[in-house]
């Protein structure tokens, strides 16, 4: 059996590096570092794939949630609710900002933002919800439009975690994840579904005059030289990434598909074993079914209950077998973002995931063998 990757990049690598290798070597020939023609056409073909009418490439998913929300005129002092169970770059961009985060807490079955606590976080001061599309998955994003149109609130969403995934609206009508908001945003780092060979974002918007005003932010404000319309950033997806992300790009749906079958694989082997809770899927399936499209998988996340969950992560450490716990902390009890008006009885799912939450290995390039063993190994310890 080959050695088992959290993420197996090279592998994947491996697969496309015909196609790779000559197209950072074109870029590297043409010297269009920044700006360049691969940017162009890499933005012009997510644009198709994702059917949106504007994708603006920047330096990375943090950059693009920030920037998303500089481009919406937030202003210090506005309250932006998002997801206390994610990571703190959601959150980050949003204190950064002299925005004021409202952090509630999300759904037991599939880590998304609780629909129910997004009403109850509602003020006079709210002006943007911000759903994380976790591990894969997006959020009900149907019923938080619904709550945008009726309180006027922006919504932006989190895409890092989730690009390629479908979100079924109750009339069968389908779209992209991140496509559906006012704006959202999306990371290429490496690990992502579809991610480059360094750091890279991107936003999406369907709003010519929003996607006007993030062009120029992302470029220190310009669209003429040395003429600066707008308060930006210095935020640009370098031809050499943009390069790689069109070349990986066609095989996005083939990846995620390998995701999901491997998604799948676990699934069957962890079924009926009630200390383990495993990841659902929101098409009013009980499992991962054969034409699964709202999941990616980015991340394979179980819950194990009345398990030592540490003492797990430590067990398949020493089967050499890699896993990661996302996360361990809540934002609402991080150093930085401590705020006295949260209450701890606020969070009681968010309080209950990080103690319980484990991800496996979730790639491309595993193997039967690979999956056999890892969930032999976690099923003779979660029994005893």
């Amino acid at each position: 059996m080959k050695k088992i990757q959290m993420v197996d990049l090279k592998g994947q690598y491996n697969g496309i590096k015909d196609v790779v290798n000559p197209s950072i070597q074109e870029v590297i020939d043409s010297a269009f570092f920044i700006n360049g023609p691969k940017v162009h056409e890499f933005q012009k073909n997510l644009e198709t794939y994702l059917g949106v009418k504007h994708v603006i490439p920047c330096a990375n998913g943090t950059d693009a949630l920030q920037i998303a929300m500089m481009g919406l005129g937030l202003k210090p002092g506005d309250e932006v609710i998002t997801a206390d169970f994610t990571f703190a770059a959601t959150v980050e961009v949003i204190a950064l900002l002299n925005l004021t985060p409202v952090l509630v807490d999300v759904n037991p079955d599939d880590f998304n933002i609780n629909i129910e606590a997004i009403k109850k976080a509602i003020t006079p001061k709210t002006k943007a919800i911000v759903p994380v599309h976790l591990f894969g998955q997006c959020a009900n994003m149907e019923a938080i439009m619904e709550i945008a149109k009726a309180h006027d609130l922006y919504v932006i969403e989190d895409n890092a975690q989730a690009i390629g995934a479908n979100y079924t609206y109750t009339n069968g009508e389908k779209v992209k994840a991140g496509t559906i908001g006012d704006v959202g945003a999306t990371s290429f780092f490496p690990s992502k579904n579809l991610g480059c060979y360094g750091d890279g974002g991107a936003i999406f918007t369907n709003n010519d005059a929003l996607a006007h005003t993030i062009r120029g932010i992302v470029n220190h404000g310009m669209y003429e030289r040395y003429h600066h319309d707008v308060v930006g950033v210095n935020s640009r997806l370098d031809s050499i990434q943009a390069a790689v992300l069109d070349a990986k790009l066609p095989h996005l749906d083939t990846y995620n598909k390998a995701r999901q079958r491997a998604a799948k694989k676990y699934n069957e082997a962890f079924k009926g074993i009630s200390s383990i809770i495993v990841p659902q899927t929101s098409n009013n399936c009980d499992t991962i079914c054969d034409y699964c499209d709202c999941h990616v998988f980015h991340q394979y996340t179980l819950r194990v209950v009345g398990v030592d969950r540490d003492a797990l992560v430590k067990h398949l450490n020493e089967k050499e077998i890699p896993c990661g716990v996302y996360y361990p902390i809540p934002l609402h009890k991080q150093k930085a973002y401590l705020d006295e008006r949260y209450n701890e009885e606020d969070f009681t799912i968010t309080n209950q995931l990080v103690k319980e939450v484990i991800s496996l290995p979730m790639h491309t390039e595993l193997d039967d063998e690979q999956i056999a063993y890892i969930t032999s190994t976690v099923i003779k310890f979660v029994n005893g």
